[in-house]
């Protein structure tokens, strides 16, 4: 990749990179829609990514390209920026426009991207842009800023910039991601510890349902508001901030406050799944598959029937699995309405798994999925 993302820049700019980052996308292996509810979540970071090339320019402008999407800007460098329509390049746009805040960068700079992260399917590309640019104007520019710091920095981005009200489990997984390890961050308190994810005679198969999904233009906002009225319902008795800072015998005692039937059910959700991300941190620390798959399929139960969040094509893919002798666990990933689900699958049954899955998959649907098998590899970093 970094050989094609150099002769790419070559033939746009002239001039060969002067640098090069690369910055994984992220599965997030259980604990979903519990970022922004203060709880745990269990992300691993992919082999699938996004690279960066960069030079700098004389002419004082940001110059984006990417060989992922047919649109291309030249922006003359300026104290801040807003973001402009839906193009993709808002995304590293909003890192310069925090940047800027502590920093004046000194030259305009030649950028070329490329990624093999399906867009729109859950796997975080959103993330993986922001992270990749912020990591590469800290690194090349000398700016002191710490890994947390660009994953903040990143979710400012998605939070204000963009106009997501999403979590910081994409940005912090992209970011601080290890090989063959997961990592259990509490999104309250930031801290995080790595979990050793051998998988033994497994693989993480990623099974993209092909239903793309404008992540700010579905009801993920509406799914946070529903868990704030939560807290605003509790909150008559009891003194939180977070939903998952209740435990679930506090949260029998006090549920009855809850008076909306959906709003009980997303709160439910919220509550089982963190406890299922402590249950699975101790299956994956024992060695043991088989309760760490349960407790995926659990998951997504959860996800299907409380937070509806998953919908037909999501479903489709864990009943197969769920029915296939070598898949120990699946669950849909990421934040639902489309986008991808993973599964457990045992190593050498790859080709079969994805021709019995298609067959089945396009015959309920009506379209093929794309199957992907990927190693758990480390987070953002130069190349």
């Amino acid at each position: 990749m970094k050989a094609e993302l150099t002769k790419e820049f070559l033939a746009k700019y002239g001039q060969e990179p002067a640098a090069h980052y690369f910055t994984p996308g992220r599965v997030n292996l259980i604990g979903e829609h519990i970022d922004y509810n203060g709880g745990l979540v269990m992300p691993c970071s992919i082999t699938l990514g996004t690279w960066l090339a960069l030079a700098p320019n004389t002419d004082n402008v940001i110059r984006f390209k990417s060989l992922n999407f047919p649109e291309v800007a030249e922006i003359e460098l300026q104290p801040s920026y807003v973001k402009t329509g839906k193009d993709w390049f808002n995304y590293p746009l909003g890192v310069f426009n925090e940047i800027l805040k502590d920093h004046k960068i000194p030259t305009g700079l030649d950028l070329i991207f490329t990624g093999n992260i399906p867009i729109g399917s859950g796997l975080s590309s959103s993330a993986s842009i922001e992270i990749v640019m912020a990591y590469a104007l800290n690194d090349y520019f000398n700016l002191g800023y710490d890994r947390l710091q660009l994953v903040l920095m990143a979710k400012s981005v998605e939070n204000n910039f963009i106009g997501l009200n999403s979590g910081i489990m994409d940005q912090f997984a992209v970011a601080f991601g290890e090989k063959d390890k997961a990592l259990v961050l509490n999104c309250d308190s930031l801290k995080y510890k790595a979990v050793e994810c051998n998988l033994g005679g497994y693989n993480l198969a990623i099974i993209n349902t092909n239903k793309p999904r404008k992540l700010a233009e579905s009801k993920y906002n509406e799914r946070v508001a529903e868990c704030q009225t939560a807290v605003a319902e509790l909150n008559k008795e009891i003194k939180l901030n977070n939903l998952c800072e209740l435990t679930a015998e506090k949260f029998a005692l006090h549920s009855h406050l809850i008076s909306d039937g959906t709003v009980l059910k997303r709160a439910t959700h919220v509550i089982r799944e963190n406890d299922r991300v402590n249950q699975a941190a101790k299956a994956l620390n024992e060695g043991n598959l088989e309760e760490f798959g349960r407790l995926m399929y659990a998951s997504h139960q959860s996800l299907k029937d409380l937070y509806e969040v998953s919908g037909n094509e999501l479903d489709a893919v864990v009943e197969f699995s769920s029915d296939y002798n070598d898949v120990i666990g699946a669950r849909m990933t990421g934040a639902g309405f489309g986008g991808c689900a993973i599964a457990l699958l045992k190593k050498g049954s790859e080709e079969d798994f994805t021709k019995k899955l298609t067959d089945f998959y396009t015959a309920r649907i009506g379209y093929a999925p794309s199957i992907y098998v990927s190693e758990i590899g480390p987070g953002a970093s130069a190349i």
